[in-house]
């Protein structure tokens, strides 16, 4: 069977988030993971000395639209996060990694075998793929995966509450949406505050910062119809951009796009 083949069989109901993670464990894929393993929940990675760990847990505690906090290693130096997946070694199981050194994106490497210290702590937050699954079977399109892109994101305006070292702007992803599936959309999302809830904004790029939807700070663009807003979720990579101001010595993140897939189900996460 090849890549392609696998990856045609991940996006079919029943494959499961060890799947997925056993691919990128064995250096096979390094791409997107939304669409795979419908119906697991996707984590998004900060990983950081153990100095800067509790002040990071109190960052996402402060900011929970952004960073929803979904697990951890349990003590410094450990890959493993149990609550997520009973296999699960997050030096290898995500398909792409960025390394930071003092701010700058240093490396872009498919594991972490060269860059692991026993000091380091892996935090994963929500990503709001786990939620597209349910605006899917509302009946809306999510246009980035009709497109077969990235999904778009933007650094805004907004800042997020500081906590000790950790501050900075927060990072939206954007969905184009028809004002009637805007607001079923809302409604949807709001059940599932761990994987970032409901919108931050609807409408209006400009008013948070945006000078142009068109050109996303990560992730690819995406086609905007005329009867079409644009909704924008709180979005996991803000650490990225939040890491970026605050330059520490050394601080791990997935590449956007490229999650952690888990043994997690998303019907677990909504609020009913």
């Amino acid at each position: 069977m090849t890549v392609d083949d696998e990856l045609r069989a991940l996006r079919q109901p029943g494959a499961t988030g060890g799947q997925v993670r056993h691919l990128a464990r064995r250096g096979a894929y390094g791409g997107f993971t939304h669409g795979l393993a419908p119906g697991y929940v996707q984590g998004n990675l900060a990983v950081l000395p153990a100095d800067l760990a509790n002040d990071f847990l109190r960052f996402c505690q402060l900011n929970p639209k952004p960073c929803p906090l979904i697990g951890m290693s349990p003590r410094p130096g450990d890959p493993t996060v149990p609550e997520l997946a009973a296999d699960l070694d997050i030096r290898t199981d995500i398909p792409a990694y960025r390394v930071w050194v003092n701010g700058e994106l240093v490396d872009e490497p498919a594991d972490l075998s060269d860059w692991w210290r026993d000091d380091l702590v892996a935090f994963v937050l929500g990503c709001s793929f786990s939620f597209e699954e349910a605006l899917v079977d509302d009946g809306i399109e999510i246009r980035h995966i009709s497109c077969g892109v990235n999904v778009p994101m933007y650094r805004t305006s907004i800042p997020c509450n500081p906590a000790g070292p950790f501050a900075g702007p927060m990072v939206v992803s954007m969905r184009p949406l028809r004002p009637a599936d805007a607001i079923r959309a809302v409604q949807i999302t709001s059940r599932f505050p761990s994987v970032h809830g409901a919108p931050v904004h609807l409408g209006f790029p400009q008013a948070i910062g945006i000078t142009d939807v068109t050109r996303p700070d990560y992730g690819d663009p995406v086609p905007i119809g005329d009867d079409e807003m644009p909704v924008f979720w709180a979005c996991g990579v803000t650490p990225q951009a939040v890491i970026a101001e605050m330059r520490p010595a050394l601080s791990i993140t997935h590449a956007p796009g490229a999650m952690l897939v888990t043994d997690v189900r998303n019907s677990t996460l909504a609020v009913l």
